[in-house]
């Protein structure tokens, strides 16, 4: 019995990855003759699940939309991780969710088994979240390029890039990015000939058009977000060699603030961006990691006139007077924005 639940949930799976599958692919997955998977397909149907079948070369079996939500099927696992992302949504992320994914945790809880429900109580009882300062998405408009990227539709939308300026956009939708911070969409802009990052809570008037497109070769998603936010949208670029471990780094550099690559077990290379070169030297002189600058020279040249700086503050007395050639202010260290165009 429990291997028979455990294969439904691993078919239910296969069936919301992707619009369409064989009977001889889901076969080969679950690795189960057709007739079980036949009888696997009539349990979810009991079950309330709109499972579709086709005959024909083009057939095979999808999981429509039904009229209510029908029962789900979690192990503990999925069960414990849905309350706990519901918990998170209720602070903030996405514009009126908070209520909606109370109302929703109200009734998942009411049906989990105690144990779990220990489980979720004793890590809600010792977390404590901060609320959450950046702009918000909107659900709707999530849904929607969600829902267009699923089904490979294109979209047209109002955007207001970073600089206030209005536009038009035609796009082809293929991921949704979480940063932590903000939501991005990454899609090929037919107007531009060339793939672009958007800002989600940028977006207005999105709708889709129903027109259906062929995917092209895509970048990656998160790549293309993290250098979107971290480098491109910046005037001053540099790579530092970090004499420390990608790991150790990340702790210091998120994906908001850099890109980090491993070139060694004790070794990585950041590239990031700044509106000063004196930015980026001042974030890297506060951090305990020895680093060695790649490029540009120029900042090679900034980090030894501050270090050069902070070695006469560490020796000049109370009461010394500063050269007046040598007095001025630098930009304070900035903190990246995350906001590409």
């Amino acid at each position: 019995m429990a291997e028979s639940a455990a294969r439904l949930l691993q078919l239910l799976s296969l069936l919301t990855s992707r619009p369409q599958w064989t009977a001889v692919e889901l076969a080969g997955r679950l690795e189960v003759t057709d007739r079980t998977l036949r009888r696997d397909i009539e349990r979810l149907r009991v079950l309330g699940y709109p499972v579709h079948s086709a005959r024909g070369v083009a057939g095979g079996y999808r999981l429509g939309a039904g009229s209510a939500l029908p029962p789900l099927l979690l192990d503990d696992e999925e069960a414990t991780a849905i309350v706990i992302a519901l918990r998170t949504a209720a602070i903030g992320g996405v514009t009126g969710i908070a209520e909606t994914a109370v109302s929703a945790l109200a009734k998942l809880e009411q049906v989990l088994p105690a144990r779990l429900r220990h489980r979720v109580a004793s890590l809600q009882q010792a977390t404590v979240l901060l609320p959450r300062a950046a702009a918000m998405a909107d659900p709707q408009t999530l849904a929607l390029l969600a829902a267009a990227c699923y089904h490979q539709r294109r979209v047209r939308f109002a955007y207001t890039d970073r600089d206030a300026r209005p536009s038009t956009r035609s796009a082809e939708p293929h991921r949704l990015v979480h940063s932590g911070r903000y939501w991005y969409l990454v899609a090929y802009d037919l107007d531009r000939a060339a793939w672009r990052v958007f800002r989600v809570d940028r977006i207005t008037g999105p709708h889709d058009t129903a027109a259906r497109f062929i995917p092209r070769d895509p970048p990656d998603a998160a790549g293309l977000v993290a250098a979107a936010v971290t480098t491109a949208q910046y005037p001053h670029h540099a790579k530092v060699r970090l004499h420390a471990s990608v790991e150790d780094a990340a702790q210091h550099f998120p994906p908001s603030t850099g890109a980090l690559e491993a070139i060694g077990p004790d070794q990585c290379v950041l590239t990031t961006g700044a509106y000063t070169l004196d930015d980026i030297a001042m974030h890297l002189g506060v951090l305990d990691i020895e680093f060695t600058v790649l490029e540009p020279a120029e900042l090679r040249s900034r980090v030894e006139a501050i270090a050069d700086r902070f070695h006469r503050a560490a020796r000049r007395e109370a009461g010394t007077t500063v050269p007046s050639e040598r007095r001025g202010v630098r930009p304070a260290l900035g903190k990246g924005s995350e906001d590409p165009s």
